[in-house]
């Protein structure tokens, strides 16, 4: 498994999902969303393997007003919104190659072995 843990040091459920890999011994890569954040097509990968953007977006973020904007503009322009304002994503976001889960989500990263 090659497993990336996407997220905010912060983030309650991004430490349950970073310890729920380390008590299995499972090797991951934390990547903070807050120094560096998903790349244009880790973005895409994601969306695609979780079933679509409203799965992604984090209706109780703290930047409502950013997560607002992105509702109301073209759906063509909100990929480019979004990677410019990752803190309206869900967290954590883990990856597993081509398979992905948003939030906390042991029950999905068990069917991954």
């Amino acid at each position: 498994m090659n497993i990336q843990i996407f997220g905010t040091k912060k983030c309650f459920d991004t430490r349950k999902a970073e310890r729920y890999f380390k008590e299995r011994g499972i090797k991951y890569q934390f990547i903070d969303m807050k120094e560096k954040g998903m790349s244009k097509g880790e973005y895409q990968g994601v969306r695609q393997a979780v079933g679509g953007l409203g799965a992604m977006l984090d209706e109780n973020c703290r930047d409502q007003e950013a997560l607002s904007l992105i509702r109301y503009i073209a759906d063509e322009d909100k990929d480019e919104k979004i990677l410019e304002n990752q803190q309206v994503l869900k967290t954590p976001i883990v990856r597993n190659g081509k398979l992905a889960a948003v939030g906390y989500r042991p029950e999905v990263w068990k069917s991954w072995n």
